[in-house]
């Protein structure tokens, strides 16, 4: 029987992860509060800055930018098909009508699915739902123990597997440090051979060239057990760019963009904009910008293929105008965020946001920065939330104390959104309760308590709710400390999610011969 023939129902490869092992709750001697897998739908309504007239000129700025002044592709296939769209090229810059944009935007779904290898992990981008990633493509690694050091494969295989330990975490994007110790040119190889075996959520594909991706979404099939007709069939995985801002788009982003949209995967376009840098001082012209920069490259791939799952992703901030340094989860990048996600609903599209921060160590600055922009997420109806648990140092060092640490608050706004708080039932709005309590009395052994005290409330997996004197007695053991400890007993119990042994086979059979062949070029 060939490829073509197997269905996903008859393909005798199909057996593949199904289990939660990897998810253990034990945490030493004592059980980690740990919500089970269930991202969240925000019930709540957005945050919306914009006026309709703001909406209606950020727009037309974006529209004026494409059509106006354009943007450099320097990827001469994508010239090619952006001359045949009718566009107007001028050596590598492009300018496109708004008419024709509009007309491109409308053909992107506004929410589709991603399957992983576990079907149970499936996630929807789009709509309502969000959905939490991993920190990625650091260089450096901070840990207690270590301090600053140079990302490696060992520290990238630990933070794979608290990717795969919180249930919180629902996508497995990029290289959570970039493993120095692995040459650039098979890193690719490496790191997904762990990400796929140490792992069962949606896997991620750098688009750094043609051999990259390739090579990624043929591992993301082998792990599947998938012919090549399922794997194109719906959205197995996705790729992540970034413009060259201001207005370019590079040649190896480009390559990758399109060979994942033409095998039916999914890509989202995520424009670096850092205000007072690469764009306009002005929030306004920042977002405006950013839109230039991320709908020519979207429109460009419903092009291509029309109906391409596609997503927009913000990454405006703003710098220290006394440094020049990006600064992360200010007021000025909430308020980005939440223009982006009103404009992302205006264009139908689904929006990808990030968790970041710029302290260098998992203290309370980093704390206060990254809730600032998970929050912000949250009230801009964020559906793919980057580098949710783990970033530092403006996205230079990956750290497990800060990683475990975003996990609590993640776990927290997973708990805020569920409908539970806002039901309002008789038996939830209590009247016999209070009747029965009357004044002056408490609530703690009446029925209604009774009945729902396991339950009532969120309960921490890393906080310590103990008063001074208690927590003090106890060793006075500060946060990131306790998160580091936790770190260390995750790994050492950690268990892989199982796996065909013959596909692990196979995929351990791919990376060799890949790397004998001498992976992927390291210059473009």
């Amino acid at each position: 029987m060939t490829d073509a023939a197997l269905t996903e129902e008859t393909s005798p490869r199909r057996k593949r992860a199904g289990g939660r092992a990897g998810n253990k709750t034990r945490h030493g001697s004592a059980v980690i509060e740990q919500m089970p897998w269930n991202p969240p739908v925000n019930t709540d309504r957005p945050t919306e800055p914009l006026s309709e007239e703001g909406v209606q000129a950020i727009h037309d700025g974006a529209m004026r930018i494409l059509e106006e002044i354009g943007i450099e592709f320097l990827n001469e296939e994508a010239l090619v098909i952006l001359k045949e769209a009718g566009c107007t090229i001028d050596g590598t810059n492009v300018r496109m009508g708004r008419d024709w944009v509009m007309e491109m935007l409308a053909h992107c779904p506004s929410e589709f699915t991603l399957t992983p290898r576990n079907p149970d992990r499936r996630v929807t981008i789009g709509g309502r739902h969000m959905t939490f990633v991993n920190v990625s493509s650091p260089p450096s690694y901070w840990d207690m123990e270590t301090g600053k050091v140079t990302g490696t494969l060992h520290h990238c295989r630990n933070l794979l597997k608290l990717t795969q330990y919180f249930n919180c975490i629902h996508i497995a994007g990029g290289y959570p440090v970039e493993p120095q110790d692995s040459h650039a040119s098979v890193r690719h190889l490496d790191v997904l051979y762990e990400k796929l075996t140490l792992t069962d959520k949606v896997a991620h594909a750098y688009s750094l060239g043609k051999e990259r991706v390739e090579d990624v979404m043929e591992m993301v099939r082998i792990a599947g057990g998938l012919t090549h007709e399922q794997f194109q069939s719906t959205p197995r995985m996705y790729t992540n760019i970034n413009s060259t801002s201001p207005l370019k788009h590079d040649i190896p982003m480009l390559d990758g963009a399109m060979r994942v949209i033409r095998a039916g995967q999914a890509l989202v376009v995520t424009p670096f904009t850092l205000a007072g840098a690469m764009a306009p001082v002005t929030m306004a012209g920042a977002v405006a910008q950013s839109l230039a920069e991320g709908l020519c490259c979207i429109a460009l791939m419903q092009y291509i293929r029309p109906g391409a799952p596609c997503a927009f992703g913000t990454f405006t901030s703003n710098v220290d105008m006394k440094s020049g340094a990006p600064a992360f989860g200010t007021p000025e990048y909430m308020r980005a965020t939440q223009m982006s996600g009103q404009m992302a609903r205006f264009y139908g599209l689904p929006l990808r946001s990030s968790g970041v921060c710029a302290a260098n160590v998992p203290d309370g600055q980093a704390m206060w920065e990254t809730s600032n922009s998970l929050w912000a997420a949250v009230q801009s109806g964020s559906n793919m939330v980057y580098h949710a648990a783990g970033w530092l140092e403006g996205g230079l060092i990956a750290s497990p104390e800060k990683f475990i640490m975003d996990c609590e608050m993640l776990q927290q706004i997973q708990r805020y959104m569920q409908p539970v708080l806002t039901q309002t039932r008789n038996e939830d709005i209590a009247m016999e309760a209070i009747r029965d309590v009357g004044p002056g009395g408490h609530f703690f052994g009446t029925q209604h308590t009774q009945e729902r005290y396991t339950t009532a409330f969120y309960q921490p997996f890393l906080s310590d709710w103990r008063n001074y004197e208690g927590w003090d007695l106890a060793g006075g053991v500060w946060t990131h400390e306790r998160a580091h400890r936790m770190f260390k007993e995750i790994i050492n119990e950690f268990e892989a999610p199982p796996m065909d042994e013959g596909i692990r086979e196979e995929l351990q059979a791919f990376v060799t011969r890949r790397k004998s062949e001498g992976g992927a070029p390291t210059d473009f």
